[in-house]
């Protein structure tokens, strides 16, 4: 078949390719192209052309036009994988804006996400913070609403923020160090498919439990900073003021005052918070059957998870936060965890051990589901590659 004429082959913006009459001779055989007149092909990166007088060709020029038709002319295969890559970015562009920050080490990804997590979280449960240490030295009053009308009275709204300052400044290397020490035990401990597991014990038990030593062994004078700075109201001017006075006061040694039940309370807190967090998103993923988990899942599972913890380990925290208070008008001063529990025990009873259980975990719940939620969303943002989803 053929006829005399121009015919040009015309890149369309759909990715397919037509064929306009401009008075030359076009002809295909058996799967050969060969051109006469004039060829044109435009690709993405720029045009190309190809001339010749007539149908009456050599054979190397038809051989010549055949391979320039092949390398320009896309095959079916090849305008599929231009239209997916069309499809995905018109996906993409109507998806709305997305950050993403190249952060090429996995560790400053790991440290920088925990960061901004324990900022952010601390910081929205700020008041709820204020009130639960209130109830737990027991100073203020004996429910949220006392402990709320007491500070409201007496500092207003500043009050409830009173030391949130100090508490991020401590919770954020706290939590950078804390989510950074948990994802490295836990990867190098955590068998790979097919592997025997290297210890008897759940993976992430154990790296929950080095996290949380971790962090509170690098930041625990900040923690008793910050409790100090709250309970003893007028004593300190901030935070530089407190740590001159306590170390010129009581020495080196008084700011790690309580650290023995601190870290008994945060190992099988830290481990059973990420123990709890680590086995419900496996759960989650099983049972619907996603491999990418939400923002709001991811809230809900670590509010769970936060919830559980808190529960199981409230006692050594009433104790660390009194043994903490130290030396204040008319209270008692504890040698160590064990003391401070017996007689909390036989002042009060069994539930001295959980004063404050209640605004603790509106407090906690929240905090470690907005906590984990940010650090999963901070990991989306910090990306190895400039276009990693």
């Amino acid at each position: 078949m053929g006829r005399k004429g121009t015919q040009v082959l015309a890149y369309k913006r759909d990715g397919f390719f037509s064929v306009f009459d401009l008075g030359s001779q076009w002809s295909i055989q058996e799967g050969h192209f060969h051109p006469g007149g004039l060829f044109a092909s435009v690709g993405q990166m720029g045009v190309g052309f190809g001339i010749s007088p007539n149908s009456s060709n050599s054979d190397d020029t038809n051989s010549l036009y055949t391979n320039l038709c092949m390398k320009y002319v896309p095959s079916a295969e090849a305008v599929n994988v231009e239209e997916t890559f069309l499809k995905k970015n018109k996906n993409k562009k109507k998806g709305g804006f997305q950050l993403r920050i190249k952060v090429e080490n996995p560790s400053l990804r790991r440290l920088i996400s925990g960061a901004i997590a324990g900022t952010v979280s601390n910081t929205c449960v700020a008041p709820l913070e204020t009130i639960r240490t209130h109830l737990m030295v027991g100073n203020s009053g004996h429910s949220v609403t006392e402990v709320f009308n007491d500070i409201m009275k007496n500092d207003g709204w500043k009050g409830l923020f009173r030391g949130n300052l100090v508490n991020v400044i401590r919770v954020a290397p706290s939590k950078a160090i804390e989510l950074f020490a948990f994802d490295t035990v836990n990867k190098n401990l955590s068998p790979r498919p097919g592997e025997e597991p290297k210890i008897p014990i759940p993976a992430s038990l154990v790296a929950g439990a080095c996290a949380g030593v971790s962090a509170t062994l690098c930041t625990y004078p900040l923690e008793l900073l910050k409790t100090r700075l709250t309970i003893q109201r007028g004593v300190y001017d901030g935070l530089v003021d407190a740590f001159i006075k306590i170390l010129q006061e009581k020495g080196p040694a008084e700011f790690y005052r309580g650290l023995a039940p601190s870290l008994i309370g945060v190992i099988p807190y830290s481990a059973t918070n990420y123990f709890a967090y680590d086995t419900l998103r496996k759960a989650y993923r099983k049972v619907f059957k996603q491999e990418k988990i939400g923002n709001i899942q991811t809230l809900l599972i670590g509010s769970a998870a936060g919830a559980i913890s808190s529960s199981a380990t409230f006692p050594l925290e009433v104790a660390r936060k009194q043994m903490q208070v130290g030396v204040l008008s008319g209270r008692q001063v504890y040698k160590n965890v064990i003391h401070a529990l017996i007689s909390i025990v036989e002042r009060e009873g069994i539930r001295g051990l959980y004063r404050g259980l209640g605004p603790s975990c509106i407090k906690l719940v929240p905090n470690a589901g907005i906590s984990f939620m940010c650090y999963e969303a901070c990991k989306r943002i910090l990306v190895d590659k400039d276009d990693e989803n």
